[in-house]
């Protein structure tokens, strides 16, 4: 996915009214807050019911996550987000159906410019397909697509999209192998009340 800069994008929110500013950062404490909720079922009740993200019942968030905009995100059927895993939804992020996100993965959809002379924004949607399994740490940056069943190694930092059922690592992530085409599997993990 094309990845479009948004110079504009800094000066405009420096630009609103300081309620407008203060408001912002209020939404952005709750989001933080709503993570350390020590129950995932309470957790998901405010991330769905109260901030607006799409979300299926089945899907599990564990504690400690950090979610951005949780508005623009929508998550799959039986997917499960590990501990203290960010979430970047302000330029939007799908997460398919049984997809496995380690411990401490970070999704952005929104970085700096580092060539830009103003430091401008950038960025685009994040993808991630169906029975995708992005390992503890990793980094997937603004813009890109995971295909259907690709594996990221942990600790890799992805650049560029990942085509389905490939298994990346490194950085920046690089093929080292493909994955068997024929998952059948469906998370269902163990679903206590906290």
């Amino acid at each position: 996915m094309d990845q479009t800069s948004n110079s504009s994008l800094g000066d405009a929110l420096l630009k609103r009214p300081t309620l407008h500013r203060y408001a912002l950062g209020l939404h952005f404490t709750l989001t933080l807050m709503v993570g350390y909720v020590p129950s995932q079922h309470i957790r998901k009740f405010i991330y769905h019911r109260l901030l607006g993200m799409k979300i299926a019942d089945s899907t599990i968030i564990y504690g400690g996550a950090e979610i951005r905009s949780p508005h623009h995100i929508h998550i799959g059927e039986r997917s499960v987000i590990g501990h203290h895993a960010i979430l970047d939804g302000r330029n939007g992020l799908e997460i398919g159906e049984n997809v496995s996100l380690g411990t401490a993965v970070w999704i952005w959809t929104m970085e700096h410019d580092p060539q830009s002379p103003d430091f401008a924004i950038r960025g685009g949607p994040v993808v991630i397909e169906d029975y995708a399994w992005i390992g503890g740490r990793a980094v997937i940056l603004p813009g890109l697509r995971i295909g259907k069943g690709a594996v990221v190694a942990t600790g890799a930092v992805v650049t560029k999209d990942v085509p389905p059922y490939t298994i990346v690592a490194g950085v920046p992530a690089r093929e080292i192998g493909k994955r068997t085409t024929d998952l059948q599997y469906q998370l269902n993990w163990y679903q206590p009340f906290f």
